[in-house]
């Protein structure tokens, strides 16, 4: 008996956003990428390197928050925006992520930056693509890292946008004095 074919399944892109600034988050990074490429649902594509930048709160940038570690990777999934939404935050909350506070410190942040170049926000659970990722470098810079030619649905070009956005980015360099550990030595994820 031959075994059965398996159906191809198509899925469409989409683009995911990481952020961490408690403890060790360059594994957290590392393990929320693990987490996620062991979704049956979605296939990770490409991985930034790793960015870090200060805390930005509603009031501005905290100098006295812990630094962030921010990423982001290009997906390839057959989940609804709903359904992708509910797998990151399945991935948040297995790595400790507690949201008590509004732009608070987190040991994870995941967020759907885009997703198939939908524009929508009729669902209050999700607004499509992201509110505020067209004024952030933290998400724009590691993007382009990936995908040089982007564009954000509604704002356009990723590198114009990078280009005005105001919040400091520097490149992660391990090694630094940072209590970050595993790493490697190109500060990849």
């Amino acid at each position: 008996m031959r075994p059965r074919p398996e159906r191809l399944r198509v899925g469409v892109p989409a683009v995911l956003a990481f952020g961490s600034n408690l403890g060790d988050r360059v594994a957290t990074i590392r393990e929320a990428l693990r987490l996620l490429a062991d979704d049956p649902g979605l296939r990770v594509e490409a991985v930034s390197r790793l960015y870090e930048t200060p805390a930005l709160k509603p009031e501005g940038i905290d100098e006295e928050a812990p630094a962030y570690l921010n990423a982001v990777a290009l997906v390839n999934t057959i989940l609804d925006p709903l359904a992708l939404l509910a797998a990151v935050n399945q991935v948040e909350d297995a790595l400790g992520r507690v949201r008590e506070e509004r732009w608070g410190d987190r040991t994870i942040d995941i967020d759907i930056v885009d997703y198939q170049g939908i524009v929508a926000d009729d669902d209050p659970r999700i607004v499509l693509p992201h509110p505020r990722a067209h004024e952030r470098a933290f998400v724009l810079v590691p993007w382009l890292d990936v995908d040089p030619d982007a564009v954000l649905p509604g704002y356009g070009p990723v590198a114009a946008l990078a280009a005005e956005a105001t919040d400091p980015v520097t490149l992660y360099e391990p090694g630094d004095g940072n209590a970050d550990a595993g790493a490697d030595e190109d500060g990849d994820a």
